[in-house]
C-alpha cells in the first residue's frame, strides 16, 4: 500500500473512484476534480494497492468554522494558510471497503493538519456514518443547516485539537 498526494495526471481515477463511490447527486464531476486539484493537490490523500487507487480523501483548508455547500464546488476559496481542514469526501471502491483503507487515511489527514499547526478538521456525514467517524475522536455536532449537498442531510462532526 502506497499513500501520496494527488497530482493532475490522477483526475481521471479519482473522477472514476467518486463514480463508484456516490450516488450521481452526490458525486463530484470530473471538472471540479481538475479544479480542486489545481488549487489543492496536496490536500487529497490517495491510497493505492499496487497500481490502484483504491482509496481517498480530499477537502481545502479555510478559516471558516463550518462546512457549506459552496465550498463544494468552489475549489478557490482554499486558503492554505486556513484553520480548518475540510473533508468533502472519504472514498474507498466497494470492493475494497471494511478494509481500514480510509481509516489509514483518516489518520494519515489528521496527522498531517496536526502538523501543519491548523486548528482541526471538519466533515459532513450521513447518520450512519457518525459511529465511524467518532472512532477517529470526530465529535457530531448535530445536522447541519450549511449543507444538503446532493439533496441528503447531514451532521456537521468536527476535530479539533486541543492548544498547546
Amino acid at each position: 500500500m502506497l499513500i501520496r498526494y494527488a497530482q493532475i495526471t490522477d483526475l481521471d481515477i479519482i473522477t472514476a473512484v467518486e463514480a463508484e463511490c456516490f450516488p450521481p447527486a452526490e458525486a463530484a464531476p470530473r471538472e471540479q476534480f481538475a479544479e480542486r486539484l489545481k488549487y489543492y493537490g496536496n490536500h487529497f490523500w490517495l491510497l493505492f494497492d499496487d497500481e490502484r487507487l483504491v482509496s481517498f480523501v480530499d477537502g481545502f483548508v479555510t478559516d471558516e468554522h463550518d462546512l457549506t455547500d459552496e465550498m463544494f464546488a468552489d475549489a478557490s476559496m482554499h486558503d492554505e494558510e486556513g484553520d480548518w481542514q475540510m473533508i468533502f469526501g472519504v472514498n474507498t471502491i466497494p470492493s475494497e471497503r471494511n478494509k481500514g483503507y480510509a481509516g489509514q487515511l483518516l489518520r494519515q489527514a489528521i496527522a498531517d493538519t496536526r502538523a501543519q499547526g491548523r486548528k482541526g478538521l471538519v466533515l459532513t456525514c450521513k447518520d450512519r456514518l457518525v459511529p465511524y467517524y467518532s472512532k477517529f475522536g470526530f465529535v457530531n455536532e448535530g445536522h447541519t443547516d450549511k449543507s444538503s449537498h446532493g439533496g441528503a442531510e447531514w451532521n456537521q462532526m468536527r476535530l479539533e485539537f486541543s492548544p498547546d
